[in-house]
């Protein structure tokens, strides 16, 4: 799997944009993900998904070190929620739908590796009482929840299923994360030969 680091900077920096109408001179026999039915529709089973892929050994690596590399907590779920799109895993709709579940997730797991992590860039300290995301725009108020309960630790209880809890005591303390959770076999930095995205399927 890429460094998460590397794709928000290669996300930022790149200029490539579709063409307005560019979608209506593709093959329609060989269309992308995107433009298929989505995998997901229901809400709960797309959380899932994104709990089972994130807890996996070398994703967990991967998002530990950025979070703790100073990588935002929104940025990050910013890369999972559209790689899963382009992938065809979900709509545009679920995946907003997706931002504030993921967030917390991701944060519960951050808490479990006790890790220092920021949420947004800037943790809203401009004028502005919006920040976007995906597209769409988050009140502040929405923010700052999500900033308390980074400070506070008490995840919303509709965001984590019993299931999860425990999947998060099972996961190794601080002194083991996130560098020694790599398989041996298989170092941090060979991931990409092994599995593309975060999002990717399994490989059989």
């Amino acid at each position: 799997m890429a460094d998460l680091k590397a794709q928000l900077q290669q996300q930022q920096i790149s200029t490539s944009r579709p063409i307005p109408g560019q979608s209506l001179t593709n093959n329609p026999e060989n269309p992308m993900p995107f433009e298929k039915p989505p995998k997901f529709v229901d809400f709960h089973q797309a959380s899932e998904y994104l709990w089972v892929k994130m807890i996996e050994d070398v994703a967990y690596v991967s998002l530990m070190e950025s979070l703790e590399n100073g990588v935002p907590v929104m940025d990050v779920v910013q890369i999972i929620l559209k790689q899963g799109f382009q992938q065809g895993l979900w709509n545009p709709d679920l995946m907003i739908m997706l931002i504030e579940p993921a967030a917390y997730m991701l944060i519960a797991l951050a808490e479990k590796a006790d890790i220092q992590f920021v949420v947004y860039q800037g943790q809203m300290d401009d004028e502005d009482d919006e920040e976007e995301i995906l597209g769409v725009s988050f009140q502040e108020e929405r923010i700052r929840e999500m900033m308390e309960v980074s400070e506070s630790g008490n995840i919303p209880a509709n965001v984590l299923t019993d299931e999860m809890r425990k999947d998060i005591e099972k996961l190794p303390p601080k002194e083991d994360a996130p560098s020694s959770m790599a398989p041996t076999e298989a170092p941090v930095a060979e991931a990409p030969a092994q599995q593309e995205s975060l999002m990717a399927p399994p490989q059989v």
